[in-house]
Order: C-alpha cells, then structure tokens, then sequence
C-alpha cells in the first residue's frame, strides 16, 4: 500500500528539462516519473534493499530476489526494508533552490513467516508473525539529502529510532525533521 505522497519538480534528467513526479515508496525505491507521459524515468533504492535488485525501467515491475519471497511454508529472514517499509507516512520536502529531496527514512528489516489466521472482527488481520529489527549498521532511521536526478544520497544523518516525523526545507536553505 503505497500511502506516499508525490513530489512534483522541475529537473533536468538525462540532459533533458522534465517536468516530473517524484516518489518515496515503502518497497524502498524512490521512482522518478514524467508526469505528462507517465514515463517511468529511474527508480533507485533510497534505503537498504534486498528483497528485490533493481526496478525494470520498461516495465516499472520489481527484479525480485526470490530468496527473499515469502510463503506460509517459511520463516523468511532478514527482507530488507521491513513492512513499514522505507519510507511510511512521514512527508519529505524538495528545496527548489538545491534540487535536494529531504527524506525522513526507516532502517528496518524483518524477519516474515506467513501463518493460517482466521478472521475475527475487531482483530489483526496479518496473516504473518513480522519480526522488525534494525537494518545494516544497527540504526533504526536516517534522515537523507536525496538527488532525484542521480538517483543517489548526498548526505545522510544516522538516527538510533526511525524518522517518523516529517521534514521541512526553507528558501534560507535550512532544513528541519
């Protein structure tokens, strides 16, 4: 369920002036969009992923790794990012003047091992037993300086818990999470 909000920018993208869309996925990958033409431009991982090695540009589907798919036969370990994903509910902000995208993010993996539930009203509807805990280098979040354009971080500050909040950039060139 991608509940993320959509970034619209101006940039220059592969030499070309486009006017574009710009999304932070939970799946982990940050998708670069025309959006006249709804041309699927790039689509970069923003945070550790390992369930799948890339997005095909083509198709705009996910290069699975198929050791990371899940089933109700296995405990599948370690899927990078986890079910609250890379980015959740919390806003970025894009700063016109650096062409820079502010991103509070998660550093989250899990562990996924698919369960028979039957339904009863009221309760948690899973039908798994998720098991969160903190992705490569320990950290739980990251606030990042995101280039839209390159598909790449430019800096990054490291948080012990997730980034849940959300990120405001200033024409004075200050930005707050």
């Amino acid at each position: 369920d991608g509940i993320n909000e959509n970034v619209l920018a101006d940039l220059t993208i592969n030499g070309q002036p486009r006017k574009v869309l710009v999304n932070f996925d939970r799946n982990g990958f940050a998708y670069v969009l025309d959006r006249k033409t709804g041309e699927l431009l790039k689509a970069d991982a923003f945070v550790n992923v390992n369930w799948a090695t890339g997005i095909d540009l083509k198709t705009g589907k996910p290069i699975e790794n198929p050791e990371k798919r899940t089933s109700a036969s296995k405990n599948t370990k370690d899927i990078c990012p986890s079910a609250m994903g890379g980015k959740n509910q919390q806003p970025v902000a894009f700063s016109p003047r650096t062409n820079l995208i502010y991103v509070p993010t998660n550093n989250l993996c899990m562990d996924y091992e698919g369960v028979q539930v039957k339904y009863q009203a009221g309760q948690p509807y899973v039908g798994a037993i998720v098991v969160s805990k903190p992705g490569p280098g320990g950290n739980r979040g990251e606030f990042i300086a995101w280039d839209p354009k390159a598909g790449k971080k430019v800096w990054g500050i490291k948080e012990e818990l997730s980034a849940w909040g959300g990120a405001l950039a200033t024409a004075g060139d200050v930005v707050f999470y």
